[in-house]
């Protein structure tokens, strides 16, 4: 049997003949969804859907079902699923979704080589009010030192629990993107504009990914993701954690692209975010969008597909995710025979936009 001291030898040896950059890197799942990103820089967008497997418009937990499989033939790239909930011990998520369900879909997403991505819109620490509670002091009172820091640690314990739970058959830990504290600069969340200050808000950041990664989370890939309220680097910078905080710079936008026009202010606001990428050698994203309903029955083409078209932005962006589809009243993406389905099928389509088995064919 190989001693400790061997072992420490040949690591070292290993080092000299290949670079120890190398051997390092490919040590943590989380490098390698790093990897799979960079990939395709380039070569593709990948398309991502929320709670995509859980339900669509018409039905609910039906093994292998998705509207963008419906509609295209393909599952989208990227899946995104939502934590708000778990902190208070519920079974299910705030949009009522069990997380023994997120938890199957997330293993199952992993095994066909898709992305999962997590929001959370956690219930306050201090009283269990929800997310949008804008106008609430809550961030001064979690952070070290405050009068609610223990339950708010309770609630990372409980984030942290779910996470290293994510394994797949043979017991590695599955990668993630976790994008924690979204939006923080519209006002309508308790970590918001109106509730925190910059520097408040940075210290929550980096003491929840500080946290998590305490726990022995080295398969967590962090986004930063403000909403749209910024016009030049300084702003979009403005409430960011850190490089060391974070691996994906992202941007959440859907007031833009309701606009008539719209679309050139998210193409701007996405060029602040590459070149602030490339500057970090950060990934780059549009980590959250939509048009509720799809009224718009050329949204895809002429809005989504406008930015995405963008020749900056077909160079440099990882990955686009659109909101959830929840039934006839609530939905972000057209379903078989809605007005829009023929053009969001025909954007999905285009040879820059990646679903699942492109993504895969990529990769190999």
């Amino acid at each position: 049997m190989i001693t400790k001291k061997e072992r420490i030898l040949l690591y070292i040896l290993i080092c000299l003949l290949y670079g120890c950059q190398t051997v390092l890197k490919r040590d943590t799942t989380r490098e390698k969804l790093i990897d799979d990103l960079n990939e395709i820089q380039g070569k593709g967008i990948l398309f991502g859907h929320q709670d995509d497997l859980a339900y669509g418009v018409g039905w609910e937990y039906i093994d292998g079902e998705s509207d963008v499989k419906r509609l295209t033939g393909d599952y989208p790239a990227l899946f995104g699923w939502e934590l708000g909930g778990i902190e208070l011990g519920r079974n299910v998520n705030l949009d009522s979704v069990p997380f023994s369900k997120i938890h199957d879909f997330v293993v199952w997403v992993n095994e066909r080589g898709g992305i999962n991505t997590f929001s959370w819109h956690p219930y306050s620490p201090i009283d269990s009010v929800d997310s949008w509670h804008g106008d609430m002091v809550v961030v001064k009172h979690i952070l070290p030192g405050g009068d609610f820091h223990q339950q708010f640690n309770n609630q990372l314990d409980i984030i942290a629990a779910f996470f290293l739970d994510l394994k797949d058959k043979s017991g590695s830990s599955i990668p993630f993107i976790f994008r924690p504290w979204h939006e923080m600069d519209g006002a309508w969340f308790w970590w918001g504009s109106n509730s925190c200050t910059p520097v408040e808000f940075q210290k929550l950041f980096r003491y929840t990914i500080s946290y998590l990664r305490n726990k022995g989370l080295n398969n967590m890939v962090v986004a930063y993701s403000p909403d749209c309220n910024f016009d030049s680097q300084e702003k979009y910078l403005q409430w960011y954690p850190g490089d060391a905080y974070v691996d994906i710079l992202g941007m959440d936008n859907y007031h833009d692209l309701k606009q008539s026009g719209g679309e050139k202010n998210a193409i701007d606001k996405l060029h602040i975010v590459i070149e602030v990428a490339k500057e970090k050698g950060k990934l780059a994203a549009l980590t959250e969008t939509g048009l509720e309903l799809v009224n718009d029955s050329t949204w895809y083409s002429k809005k989504l597909g406008a930015v995405l078209s963008d020749s900056v932005v077909k160079e440099n962006l990882s990955y686009v995710m659109v909101w959830r589809n929840d039934s006839e009243k609530h939905f972000y993406f057209p379903f078989p025979g809605h007005q829009a389905a023929a053009d969001a099928k025909e954007l999905l389509s285009q040879p820059n936009i990646l679903l699942l088995n492109e993504f895969n064919q990529i990769k190999k």
